[in-house]
């Protein structure tokens, strides 16, 4: 059995939430210097070309990529021979939120209660996903969320009937819904099969995929194509102008579901797609 200090954790995830919310990862930029070197509609081009500067900008440490800096969405891989010791799991994570968005000068964006809406002040607490897997190291991610594109999510209970077809329908209409408001060129997680709550959170883990990785199955790997044609196809465009990119990328999750039910979740990102991850 191995100890690790929550106090580890704490430190983790201060800098996890910093890092995050400056310093966007390879394969998103990459992606987006692919489609601007594709975009036709100049001013698609020169919109593309601001989210490159920006980027840039806020990767020498300036400002952070966005003025949302999100909800801490915390992912949490623990191993099961990992004891903690030192106090509270919980609290040491949202600890390292509270530090890292003071220390990071990150807007604080959460409220305490939904409908009477007073802000805690720290942007805390975290969104906190656990699980349980083998060996002795706990894998820390930290995925800040802006609300923009979150409330463009949708989820949706579909008859076995729908098939396939009815699936690639309703993530295609989702982001027709969503229009500009998700900032686009959107990331577009989806959640196939589970329950009601499994297929969301499947579709924010797909947000978390490297856009330049494959999907292992190549039955998925086809419909991301497909999904991601579709998308582009829409003429959304960067910020909402018009142009082919609408989407940089489309990731798929799957897991087994009930035979009466086929679940499906569609979680829009922006292009802002950040996630920092450690492994302790």
């Amino acid at each position: 059995m191995r100890e690790i200090d929550v106090k580890m954790v704490e430190e983790a995830v201060a800098g996890m939430c910093v890092e995050a919310n400056y310093f966007l990862g390879s394969d998103v930029k990459g992606c987006i210097a692919e489609r601007l070197s594709e975009e036709t509609w100049p001013v698609a081009s020169d919109i593309l070309k601001s989210i490159r500067k920006n980027i840039e900008k806020a990767g020498e440490g300036v400002f952070p990529l966005c003025q949302d800096t999100g909800m801490a969405c915390v992912f949490l891989h623990i191993g099961q021979d990992i004891h903690f010791v030192g106090g509270s799991l919980e609290e040491a994570v949202n600890r390292g939120v509270a530090r890292g968005y003071k220390e990071g000068y990150l807007r604080k964006s959460i409220v305490e209660d939904p409908l009477r809406r007073i802000n805690t002040g720290d942007n805390t607490p975290a969104c906190i996903s656990y699980r349980i897997t083998e060996g002795d190291r706990v894998r820390i991610i930290v995925a800040p969320k802006g609300f923009g594109s979150e409330n463009m999510s949708a989820v949706r209970m579909l008859p076995p009937s729908a098939g396939e077809e009815g699936v690639k329908d309703f993530v295609v209409n989702t982001c027709l819904n969503a229009g500009a408001n998700p900032c686009p060129p959107i990331v577009v997680g989806v959640g196939i099969g589970g329950t009601f709550d499994r297929a969301a959170l499947m579709a924010k883990e797909a947000l978390l995929i490297p856009l330049d990785a494959e999907n292992a199955d190549p039955y998925y790997r086809d419909m991301e194509e497909e999904l991601l044609e579709r998308i582009n196809y829409l003429g959304i465009g960067p910020q909402g102008f018009g142009g082919r990119t609408t989407a940089l990328g489309v990731k798929i999750k799957t897991a087994p579901t009930h035979i009466a039910g086929l679940p499906v979740a569609v979680n829009i990102n922006c292009h802002v797609s950040r996630h920092k991850e450690v492994v302790l």
